[in-house]
């Protein structure tokens, strides 16, 4: 489907641009959240009287972006989880529990999509990911994960924690270049059944 976008979006086009997407990603994402409009003759006419309007929009959300990054950068994104013997997760962290960390710690109110995680965090260590406070901000931001307290002061320390012969340090794992790992039906029914329970 044939849509002009009224957002710049990451990966897809800035505003104003006609893309080609999905039928399915343009009527239940982009045209319900009005990031596009049909590309129609009435839309292109409508788009150039509306584009002051949205480039001011844009500028303007940009700058809301801009006074959170010191919020964001200064969280302290603090995950205490229970993990086996091998620092193997009873679970995961997912990019839904991140954006209701910072929420809490930050009073930054970020949507789980703009939290650029890649895969679930699936371990106990120190993660490298983003938060997309915008399409043209985006703020870098680490992610311990342990089991207690003590275990993650001394993972923001620096020092290594041991798991019966693995060890992990603070050289952090880069969260959001990890592959997606493909999930057993158990495993995606289990999230699912979490997701409906929330």
């Amino acid at each position: 489907m044939k849509v002009i976008l009224t957002e710049k979006i990451t990966k897809l086009g800035n505003i104003g641009d006609t893309v080609e997407v999905k039928t399915g990603y343009a009527r239940n994402y982009l045209l319900p959240n009005k990031k596009a409009m049909r590309f129609t003759k009435e839309n292109i006419a409508l788009f150039e009287a509306q584009k002051a309007e949205l480039v001011a929009r844009h500028e303007k959300a940009k700058k809301d972006a801009e006074s959170k990054v010191e919020a964001v950068k200064n969280a302290k994104l603090h995950m205490i989880r229970q993990a086996g013997d091998t620092g193997q997760l009873y679970g995961s962290v997912s990019s839904r529990d991140i954006a209701r960390t910072l929420k809490e710690i930050a009073g930054v109110s970020v949507e789980s999509s703009q939290v650029m995680l890649g895969s679930p965090i699936k371990s106990v260590g120190v993660f490298d990911t983003k938060i997309a406070l915008h399409p043209d901000v985006i703020v870098d931001v680490k992610v311990y994960v342990a089991q207690t307290q003590d275990e993650i002061d001394a993972l923001v320390a620096g020092k290594t924690l041991t798991f019966g012969s693995k060890k992990v340090e603070e050289e952090a794992t880069e969260a959001e270049e990890a592959p997606v790992a493909t999930e057993s039906k158990e495993e995606v029914k289990e999230e699912v059944k979490e997701e409906v329970a929330e």
